[in-house]
Parts: structure tokens; C-alpha cells; sequence
């Protein structure tokens, strides 16, 4: 995988999300333009950020990059309850 799978997938996240992109912007306290920089795979002085990519994920209620990096390293994501969400759709829907 190239080095900036993680943000093309938070940005499909975003772009995909039920909010648009400016509703994620503005509930995660961000300027517009500075999410979609940050979320652009091209720009190699933009960075996504940890905390970033929890409000993203938080507010998407989408954790399918989480998934995959937990993947990646090995790991499967599970609900702390351990009941059986849908991949990628937020099973802490109220965190």
C-alpha cells in the first residue's frame, strides 16, 4: 500500500460521509479548506493528524480506515459490547 492510503481513506470517508464535507468541517472545528488540504493524498505538506482523524471518525460514525489499519497490523475492530455492527458504520455511534 502507498504511504498515504490512510488519508485517501479517511477522505472517502468524508466525502461519502451523510454530512457533507462542510458539515464535517464544521463539527469538527476546522476550516473547510483546511480539512479537504489535510484529506488530499497529493499535497506532501499536508498531514492528517491523530486527533483529526478521531473527530473524523467520530463524526462520520464511519470506521472502515480504522478496520483497516487495525487489519493491517493484524487485529480485527470489534464493538466493546461485542455485538456484530456493520463494517465501516460507527459502532460508537454515541462516543
Amino acid at each position: 500500500m502507498s504511504e498515504k492510503w490512510i488519508t485517501r481513506m479517511v477522505q472517502g470517508a468524508v466525502l461519502s460521509s451523510r454530512s457533507q464535507a462542510r458539515e464535517v468541517a464544521r463539527t469538527i472545528g476546522k476550516p473547510y479548506p483546511t480539512l479537504m488540504r489535510e484529506l488530499n493524498p497529493f499535497d506532501l505538506g499536508a498531514k492528517l493528524g491523530v486527533e483529526t482523524f478521531f473527530q473524523i471518525l467520530r463524526t462520520t460514525r464511519d470506521v472502515t480506515p480504522l478496520e483497516q489499519i487495525a487489519q493491517e497490523l493484524g487485529y480485527r475492530l470489534a464493538p466493546v459490547d461485542g455485538g456484530e455492527e456493520d463494517p465501516g458504520h460507527g459502532a460508537h455511534p454515541g462516543r
